[in-house]
């Protein structure tokens, strides 16, 4: 079942013990994960509540990953308060400008400007050492994601599936792309709706959001994510110019490897989202990601048809008829 926009008992003592006392606790937002976020509103100023249960979430790497980023001199939301066993974050207001949403209302036409500038915020990332400690994006890790598809999306829709064929297809591609010398800090949620537009100069205007689950790993990845976004429709048209963009912004002189590497790292990723969305709808009642599985498939496939990624596109022909994938979830709605 979806979690409700309630406020956890143990917020209004919280907020009182940290000059919030009295304030209004407002649903904001919930997430793929068990984290719930609420406005809070007191005596003409707001911040944002992170309720993130210590039995699912922990609050230590956001909090480190939003120092980090500050000391970069990116805009991360400051930390005000935080009571790690209950699991409560205070946190700066950044507002409702998210990028996402903007562009979907058509209230600003500052799309390319908007991926460009998100664009050169990775490109100046990559060029700062990833911060001390953080784990790597490996082949434990990519092995385990990719391996939602088989664990969720193949018994949603009644698939039996060569288990053997798809380690083989994925350990054929992977190490390529994982533990990449130097590494890179990956956000790996790095999209439009997890960007806000601020009043602020530069790189700074980005706001960014939802970057506790960071890695050290590939500088492709983050490209993935922002650009075969799965809640909106990127055009092919601009995921080349922005990678070009890229290429230019970060020095990258062999173009066709990287550009294989991030293939690659789409159908990783892409795939990964597939499972995900499955599992919140079989395991956690939540049917809102469904509508965004046929995108995900287009991307998918869009991936596969790489020469790369022979082996993986090889199995899916062999396993995942037409009707299950893309085709299968265009009755679902959200």
């Amino acid at each position: 079942m979806a979690t409700p926009m309630i406020p956890p008992a143990h917020a209004p003592a919280f907020l009182a013990a940290n000059g919030w006392e009295g304030a209004a606790i407002l649903p904001l937002a919930g997430d793929a994960s068990f984290r719930r976020y609420f406005r809070v509103v007191h005596e003409g100023r707001t911040a944002v509540l992170m309720d993130a249960p210590p039995t699912h979430e922990d609050l230590g790497p956001f909090i480190a990953i939003a120092e980090h980023l500050g000391r970069l001199g990116l805009s991360s939301p400051q930390s005000y308060a935080v009571d790690r066993e209950g699991g409560l974050l205070l946190l700066e207001d950044f507002g409702d400008r998210l990028v996402g949403p903007l562009l979907r209302r058509g209230e600003t036409d500052q799309e390319t400007t908007i991926y460009r500038d998100a664009i050169t915020l990775l490109a100046r990332l990559g060029e700062q050492p990833v911060p001390e400690g953080l784990p790597p994006y490996d082949m434990a890790v990519m092995r385990r994601e990719v391996g939602l598809f088989p664990e969720w999306y193949a018994p949603a829709v009644g698939l039996d599936l060569d288990q053997e064929g798809w380690d083989k297809a994925w350990e054929a591609v992977l190490p390529r792309v994982a533990s990449p010398k130097p590494p890179v800090l990956v956000l790996r949620d790095y999209h439009v709706d997890n960007i806000i537009l601020l009043e602020r100069s530069g790189l700074k205007r980005l706001g960014l959001l939802d970057f506790q689950d960071a890695l050290a790993g590939h500088p492709a990845y983050d490209l993935v994510s922002l650009l075969q976004d799965a809640r909106r429709d990127v055009s092919p048209a601009l995921e080349a110019e922005m990678l070009e963009a890229y290429a230019i912004e970060a020095g990258i002189e062999d173009i066709e490897t990287f550009r294989a590497d991030y293939e690659i790292l789409g159908a990783q990723r892409n795939t990964k989202i597939l499972g995900i969305f499955t599992r919140l709808w079989k395991r956690d009642g939540k049917q809102t990601y469904l509508p965004m599985q046929p995108r995900v498939w287009g991307y998918l496939e869009r991936n596969l048809a790489h020469p790369v990624l022979a082996p993986v596109a090889e199995w899916f022909d062999r396993n995942v008829p037409a009707g299950l994938r893309a085709a299968f979830w265009t009755g679902f709605t959200a």
